[in-house]
């Protein structure tokens, strides 16, 4: 093989470098609840901002995740805030993230229902990202039962892994049949959701630290859908 000259060969890395840097950032919708606002930590701590900055690490040019999510919130009222949302969204999004569905579980909605909302939920995610299901990714909602919170609460842990197995087993299939990539964040928040480091100071939210583990599961799906969806 003909070895490249050495000042192509930097002619050549310079101009890759010069795209890189030119490349017009991908735009980022993240859409949920207390779990994607990072309830009781620091904006920098979320997992979809940790998430923006592993990809800009990784080379690829993202924009800061624009997030609507607010605490308590269920599948209906999140649905209810994008409808009202202060400026359009768009359909442009080259990711769009979706995580949803504790507080329907916390307040003992059947899953079926949880299922009919979420389903809708999910196609405005993909009508958001130019109905692009290959751009859109789901995180799997994590179990709080494991958390001290829960064991204060008195109620019962098992029946609410049970009842999450449930609801996350309803979005996997949702979104098996609509294309779109499901990240099963359930089992880290079971294994680890309990350490004290893992939890915010009110002893229920994630801290920065777990949601870091949640934007590592994230990060290698992420990655392939953003390099198969912007490939030329």
């Amino acid at each position: 093989m003909t070895a490249v000259p050495a000042i192509l060969a930097a002619v050549l890395a310079a101009g890759a470098s010069h795209d890189a840097r030119t490349q017009a950032p991908v735009p980022y919708l993240a859409l949920g609840d207390s779990y994607t606002i990072g309830e009781s930590v620091e904006p920098a701590g979320r997992w979809p901002v940790q998430l923006a900055d592993a990809l800009r690490a990784d080379g690829v040019a993202i924009d800061d995740p624009r997030i609507i999510a607010t605490t308590g919130w269920t599948t209906d009222e999140l649905s209810a805030a994008i409808d009202t949302a202060a400026a359009p969204l768009g359909d442009d999004y080259g990711l769009v993230t979706l995580l949803i569905g504790v507080n329907n579980q916390y307040r003992g909605r059947p899953v079926d229902e949880y299922a009919h909302e979420f389903a809708v939920l999910l196609e405005r995610a993909i009508g958001f990202a130019g109905r692009r299901a290959d751009r859109v990714v789901v995180l799997a909602i994590p179990d709080w039962g494991v958390t001290p919170f829960a064991a204060r609460s008195g109620r019962d842990t098992a029946a609410i892994a049970r009842e999450l197995d449930a609801y996350n087993a309803a979005a996997a299939k949702i979104c098996a049949q609509r294309g779109v990539a499901f990240v099963d964040i359930a089992p880290v928040s079971r294994e680890r959701g309990a350490e004290p480091a893992m939890l915010a100071d009110d002893g229920l939210h994630p801290s920065a630290a777990m949601y870091s583990e949640w934007a590592r599961l994230a990060l290698p799906v992420a990655r392939r859908l953003l390099a198969q969806t912007r490939a030329p």
